[in-house]
């Protein structure tokens, strides 16, 4: 009898404790910071040196990924080289306290880049060879607006200054 009255007992304190339902992580401040981009954009740029310079004009649409975590991008652009799509991913990591840009091209480019902000300008830098030497990329992103922002593609080859690669706007259609 003592034996039932003990399980008895274990399982009215542990009951209520199985029965409280776990509840999802919910993404922080930081990463709604990213809900900016959520939306359709019609950008217009011109890149700038080389054989491909030329005017580039394409369309973004950004989403939540399931769980509000990461944001999913799809871009389709036309420019000198025809018609070119990429695909994006941006999120926050609260172990590293910075932002993740990973960006796949039908060209065939790979970019991960780690970013900040500051006030509204968001800096996204990455490393990889430029023209065979080792390189580093900046993509400036200036908010000016709920609905436009400006941005800037430089490269920087060995440690030499910046130098703009590609100018352009964005601007929200929906």
């Amino acid at each position: 009898m003592k034996r039932v009255f003990v399980i008895v007992v274990v399982l009215a304190v542990a009951m209520p404790c199985l029965a409280q339902t776990v509840q999802p992580p919910k993404p922080g401040p930081e990463v709604q910071k990213l809900a900016y981009f959520v939306g359709t954009w019609k950008g217009e740029n011109e890149l700038k040196g080389g054989a491909l310079s030329g005017h580039i004009s394409g369309r973004n649409d950004c989403e939540w990924f399931a769980g509000g975590f990461h944001l999913l991008c799809r871009n389709e652009s036309t420019g000198p080289a025809g018609k070119h799509w990429e695909l994006s991913v941006r999120a926050y990591d609260e172990e590293t306290v910075t932002y993740s840009f990973y960006v796949i091209g039908s060209s065939g480019v790979t970019v991960f880049a780690k970013g900040s902000l500051a006030g509204r300008t968001w800096t996204w830098l990455w490393d990889e060879k430029g023209w065979g030497k080792p390189a580093t990329y900046r993509i400036t992103q200036v908010l000016v607006s709920p609905t436009s922002y400006t941005f800037t593609v430089e490269e920087s080859v060995t440690g030499a200054p910046w130098t703009v690669l590609e100018k352009g706007k964005a601007t929200k259609i929906k």
